[in-house]
């Protein structure tokens, strides 16, 4: 594979795909995005953590190879573009890549360069875990109950930017059609946008979550839409979960819909079911304990793993993956936060809880239980940056690489 201006490294491999999955050599090339506005500094902090996290696993068996690829205003300083195709083939052809936050303008500008990689990529599932890490200040009573895992469905819905304008003739164009071929009646001030969810993209969703569920001894899948209003975009997406569910997982799965009234779900099946997406933001409030893996379009996951990730103290401590057929990146969840750039005091807690899905996708389990034990005992430990310090009495504010240096020493500690 060649590229136009990215330094491969004379050492380490490239990861391969295989089955579901992939095969990881012991010395894997990784890209890595810095990211905008504080990048820099979660970045840094993410892979020294990584590293040693790998070292003390490991010893001199294993490490990762990291590539810098660019994107956001690194992209633009460099290729010219936001969006290089150099990094886009880096992290097809390496196939496991992690990435800072990115700069998506509001209005005008260029699209969510988040959303391109995630199309460009095919990156359909958009993976967020949702758990509580013990000792991070949360706005809830009992944050413990909260444990899901949500697949949110990323090349479709509104997100898949078909939109046009208020005013441009393509806009004047569809509201016309509409108006005259439809009988319907769309305001001529309007700006147009189209929803699109199909059969094949839903139910590919669907399948990842359902083996996902499998695969951790999961209790029940939960299809989430707004298929009372929108019937044949998010009603269909409800239909066509549970036809994968039945159609390929019979032997696993009970529908809630054919479970008769108290009776429970049959030892070793998976429940699955169905919500208003309205009706999810309260059950996630009320009733945490009873979801477990959640599925839903584009838009209404945006806002539930955000939600939810707020019961459990905010998107400073929420990982989050786009995976797709042997292809992944990993990510931080937040902003870019730019009045904090540089000043090594932001929370880069989200990156490398990211980065410990990575490891565990790669399979590098011990490394990634390394990674999460030692971030709990530093946060028990108080020793946290502003924005949680400000939450807890008598904690000790640090850096964001002391922080990274507290867990480092504590993955240090374990017997």
């Amino acid at each position: 594979m060649k590229f136009d201006k990215l330094e491969i490294p004379v050492e380490g491999q490239r990861i391969e795909a295989a089955g579901d999955g992939v095969s990881v050599p012991d010395e894997p090339i990784i890209p890595f995005i810095e990211g905008d506005g504080i990048g820099a500094d979660v970045t840094r902090a993410m892979r020294r953590v990584v590293d040693a996290a790998v070292h003390e696993a490991y010893g001199e068996k294993r490490r990762i190879v990291w590539l810098d690829i660019y994107a956001g205003e690194a992209g633009v300083r460099i290729y010219g573009e936001p969006l290089p195709e150099d990094t886009l083939r880096a992290i097809k052809y390496f196939r496991v890549a992690i990435k800072g936050p990115l700069t998506t303008p509001v209005g005008g500008g260029f699209r969510s360069l988040n959303v391109g990689i995630r199309q460009k990529l095919d990156l359909y599932a958009c993976i967020r875990p949702v758990k509580y890490i013990e000792g991070v200040p949360a706005p809830v009573v009992a944050p413990e109950k909260l444990d899901v895992v949500i697949f949110r469905e990323n090349t479709e819905d509104v997100y898949a930017g078909i939109e046009w304008a208020q005013g441009t003739d393509e806009a004047k164009k569809i509201i016309s059609f509409l108006n005259n071929s439809f009988g319907v009646s769309v305001r001529e001030d309007s700006g147009i946008g189209i929803k699109p969810i199909s059969e094949f993209a839903t139910k590919r969703l669907v399948r990842m979550a359902i083996k996902h569920a499998i695969d951790h001894d999961r209790r029940r899948v939960t299809l989430v839409h707004k298929g009372n209003i929108m019937k044949y975009t998010e009603g269909a997406f409800r239909d066509w979960g549970y036809e994968v569910a039945e159609e390929e997982f019979s032997d696993r799965i009970v529908a809630e819909k054919d479970l008769p009234d108290g009776e429970s779900v049959p030892a070793g099946r998976i429940l699955v079911n169905d919500r208003i997406a309205d009706s999810m933001f309260q059950q996630v409030l009320i009733r945490p304990d009873e979801y477990d893996v959640v599925a839903t379009p584009n838009l209404n996951g945006d806002y539930l793993s955000d939600a939810c990730a707020a019961q459990v103290g905010g998107l400073g401590m929420a990982p989050g993956a786009n995976v797709g057929d042997g292809v992944a990146v990993f990510e931080a969840t937040h902003g870019t936060a730019p009045k904090y750039a540089g000043k090594d005091m932001v929370n880069p807690g989200s990156l490398i809880l990211s980065a410990v899905m990575m490891l565990e996708y790669m399979g590098w389990k011990k490394a990634a239980n390394l990674v999460t034990d030692a971030l709990r005992a530093t946060i028990l430990q108080k020793r946290v940056t502003y924005d949680l310090e400000r939450q807890m009495e008598g904690a000790t504010k640090v850096s964001t690489s002391q922080f990274a240096s507290a867990i480092i020493e504590n993955m240090n500690r374990r017997p």
